[in-house]
């Protein structure tokens, strides 16, 4: 006769073994798109295509690659910000090379 907790702890065991699974079928999945996965990358990053969507406060934490780097101070240069996600996430590296360019550019043709 089994008892309640045997059941329960079958089920458990079950379920961390379907949960296992799903990390095993994920990579074999990956090893099985090899340059597929490798063109798309490529693909994604020549269109700059937005990212996925984890936030939904603000338009700057929604889409980081569509934010410009000031639209956080929008209200005010030196407001605190409103929404907690921007300390939760950083703008993408690509867009930070764009803006210290933009910054070098921009400080040299001051000087001159």
């Amino acid at each position: 006769m089994m008892r309640p907790a045997d059941r329960a702890l079958l089920l458990l065991v079950a379920g961390g073994c379907a949960f296992g699974l799903c990390f095993v079928d994920a990579a074999r999945l990956r090893a099985a798109a090899g340059a597929d996965e490798a063109e798309r990358t490529r693909l994604v990053a020549q269109l700059r295509l937005t990212d996925l969507a984890l936030f939904t406060e603000a338009r700057y934490t929604r889409h980081p690659s569509q934010a410009d780097l000031h639209s956080a101070f929008q209200d005010h240069p030196l407001a605190l910000e409103h929404f907690p996600t921007g300390s939760l996430i950083s703008p993408p590296a690509g867009l930070l090379k764009v803006g210290a360019g933009d910054t070098a550019a921009a400080e040299g043709s001051a000087a001159k």
